[in-house]
């Protein structure tokens, strides 16, 4: 660990004459942020609601409360409170905001640890948000990522340093695996914590800085992908369990009982589309996909009792694929993702016969497209495919089912997966002359609309502008999936 630290190649210091109104508008940027933290946290604002839009020049009393008061929330906000609120908000789809924050928390003179991890978590959120769609999910190279953070770092040296080789070997380790079962076996989260606290201050050397957003990300990549493929096996056993006549399922692996009702085991398997929202552990970690892999073999066990065989298998065996570089020439052939693997196997394994489509595997369709491509930066709509048909959606459907929570986002998701079913039934019927899926799904759909229009009315009247505008609009193209089917 002999190597001289480098430096953060951080905007030069404004003149004099321009220094303080540059503070002042690095903190404009942040203030929703720490608003919507001091919200979240119920922390006293000491500004009234209509003090709480920043003017674009400021007095040197309101600058001064200002600044104090991001001052005191940094010492009461720790890094997973901060996590909870930028992974479950929109907040996160502000490139600005966030490379504010983060030039904001570099600029310490004098960082505690918990600056160190809210730094480390940030410049990674900022990298998933920034990273290029073609690039997402390829092997992604210390390059790769100098150039995403180039906005924050400026150009930083790419060459790889002595001692985060630890962190390489546990990425390529981190390629091999096939399951949740695999990553359980190791520590990674707690050996990659062990590397940022050995580093001390050369954390901050921004090679570093880079070697750790590309660690970070392709764990929680890995993780994801991982746990996405565990979801797509249960969820598809509990549907050809209740096929089958099932109408329980035998949970005592998971820590319930011999006789849980299906609907309760699927809403197990729903409620793991939330993120975590606590503080996370290699312990807590574990715990929680240890669970995950006790209802999966919960699934199959049961399974094995009313259908006679496994669901599991062997993944057959991937097809190597080339890959384009950033450069335009073709890369290494890449295996390909755990989740395609695990989603491809179960294909052939489960049933020849593909089940009919309903709401809840239209909706998983819709997550599964979604989760695993994200859309880029910026884009204003967004294309999945369910059955036949090609579903437009907007960057507020999106967001309801990756990154938001809540009443709102539940009816948006409604509104799209209806939507869904009557566009899939309608090009399946403009296809093969039958109509019957459409008597099937016209019902559902009708009955979303009355709903939705009810919760359009409840946001107007709680002044909530933004859910009622969003709503209505996916209401009315819900609508007019509906008039489409109804003239065949």
């Amino acid at each position: 660990m002999n190597k001289t630290i480098t430096t953060l190649n951080l905007p030069a210091p404004p003149k004099p004459d321009n220094a303080r109104q540059a503070q002042w508008e690095e903190i404009r940027s942040v203030f929703p942020i720490y608003l919507a933290l001091a919200k979240h946290l119920q922390i006293e604002i000491p500004f009234p609601p209509n003090k709480r839009v920043l003017p674009e020049k400021a007095d040197l009393d309101l600058f001064s409360r200002a600044q104090a008061w991001l001052d005191s929330m940094d010492q009461q906000v720790l890094v997973h409170q901060l996590r909870h609120l930028l992974q479950m908000t929109t907040l996160n789809a502000s490139e600005s905001g966030l490379r504010a924050l983060i030039m904001r928390h570099l600029r310490k003179p004098a960082k505690s640890t918990v600056d160190r991890d809210k730094i480390d978590f940030l410049m990674v959120q900022y990298f998933a948000l920034s990273v290029p769609t073609k690039i997402y999910h390829k092997q992604i190279e210390l390059s790769d990522v100098a150039q995403v953070m180039k906005p924050v770092l400026g150009e930083v040296d790419t060459a790889p340093l002595p001692w985060c080789e630890p962190l390489e070997k546990m990425i390529a380790t981190l390629r091999t695996f096939k399951s949740l079962r695999d990553i359980l076996k190791t520590d990674f989260i707690s050996e990659g914590r062990r590397v940022k606290e050995k580093a001390g201050g050369m954390f901050y050397d921004p090679s570093a800085m880079l070697a750790f957003v590309r660690f970070n990300f392709l764990l929680r990549r890995t993780l994801i992908e991982l746990m996405h493929s565990d979801l797509i096996f249960i969820r598809s056993g509990i549907n050809h369990l209740e096929q089958a006549g099932a109408k329980t399922v035998d949970c005592q692996a998971y820590g319930l009982t011999s006789s849980e009702p299906i609907a309760r085991v699927r809403v197990l398997a729903d409620d793991w589309k939330q993120p975590f929202q606590k503080e996370y552990t290699e312990r807590s970690v574990s715990q929680a996909f240890e669970k995950l892999l006790a209802l999966r073999a919960d699934v199959d066990r049961n399974a094995v009792r009313v259908l006679g065989k496994s669901l599991d298998a062997a993944p057959a065996k991937p097809a190597e694929a080339k890959a384009p570089s950033s450069n335009g020439t073709a890369a290494k052939a890449s295996v390909p993702r755990p989740a395609e693997k695990v989603q491809a196997a179960a294909i052939h394994k489960v049933e020849d016969a593909t089940p009919e489509l309903d709401f809840e595997s239209c909706m998983d369709q819709v997550w599964e497209q979604l989760i695993s491509a994200p859309p880029s930066r910026g884009r204003s709509m967004t294309t999945v495919r369910v059955g036949g048909a090609r579903l437009l959606m907007s960057s507020w459907e999106v967001a309801a089912f990756v990154t938001e929570d809540g009443p709102a986002a539940e009816d948006l998701r409604r509104a799209v997966v209806a939507r869904a079913l009557v566009t899939a039934a309608v090009e399946k019927a403009k296809e093969t002359g039958n109509a019957t899926g459409l008597d099937r799904v016209l019902p559902i759909a009708r009955m979303e609309v009355s709903r939705l229009q009810e919760r359009v009315e409840m946001a107007k009247q709680a002044k909530d502008t933004e859910a009622a505008v969003n709503l209505g609009i996916s209401t009315k193209r819900l609508l007019s999936a509906l008039d489409e089917a109804e003239k065949l």
